[in-house]
């Protein structure tokens, strides 16, 4: 078995982070990934977490995993899925925050539980965004590649946060950045958008009314 390790101070914040933002995108994939680098001996999950090396919690997750895996990729209903899934991955982000600062003060606690679901609701928000631009694509392929990119990442930051917290937060930052500037072109857009069909809508004598 590989040694464990135990997080304290700034990489316990960067676990927090970093999970929290894989939650955001797959918290399914993220729980069970939490849960089989525990049993791996990789990862000393804190007392408060000790429920998601639990077998069932681990099955659980990964049969709901296997789920989203499919209903995630199908073009206009991964809007729907993503939609009901803002009450499961921030309240289940927020829930990780809470456990893995369960030897904090209340306070602290507090504020991570707080830190976790906003890094998870940005997550998630920059996830629907990306699909709402995409789904208008005839094709299935770019709707798919961008959810199987999701999976790998929620996958690849749990893991990587269990080995280097810090830097795997850096690279949460820098998508925290990315995700403000997808946000803002696609509320633009949309705007824009509604904006030209209310036009349509204006009758052409009020419109030369208007111009005038």
């Amino acid at each position: 078995m590989l040694n464990s390790v135990k997080f304290q101070g700034g990489e316990l914040a960067g676990l927090i982070v970093a999970v929290s933002f894989a939650a955001g995108l797959n918290v399914y994939a993220t729980v069970a990934t939490l849960g089989l680098l525990a049993h791996a001996g990789v990862l000393d999950l804190p007392s408060g977490l000790h429920l998601l090396a639990s077998w069932w919690v681990i099955g659980a997750s990964a049969a709901l995993f296997a789920v989203e895996f499919f209903a995630d990729k199908v073009p206009a209903f991964d809007l729907v899925w993503n939609a009901l899934h803002t009450f499961v991955r921030v309240p289940v982000a927020a829930l990780i925050a809470y456990g893995a600062a369960s030897h904090l003060s209340p306070e602290k606690q507090l504020l991570a539980t707080l830190a976790g679901a906003a890094i998870a609701l940005a997550a998630h928000s920059g996830k629907t965004a990306a699909r709402a631009a995409v789904t208008p694509s005839p094709e299935p392929a770019s709707n798919i590649a961008l959810s199987a990119g999701e999976d790998t990442l929620a996958i690849f930051l749990t893991w990587f946060a269990s080995v280097h917290p810090v830097i795997a937060a850096s690279i949460v930052a820098v998508f925290l950045v990315m995700i403000v500037i997808v946000v803002r072109a696609v509320a633009r857009a949309v705007k824009k958008l509604f904006r030209g069909a209310e036009a349509e809508l204006i009758p052409p004598k009020r419109r030369d009314l208007n111009a005038a």
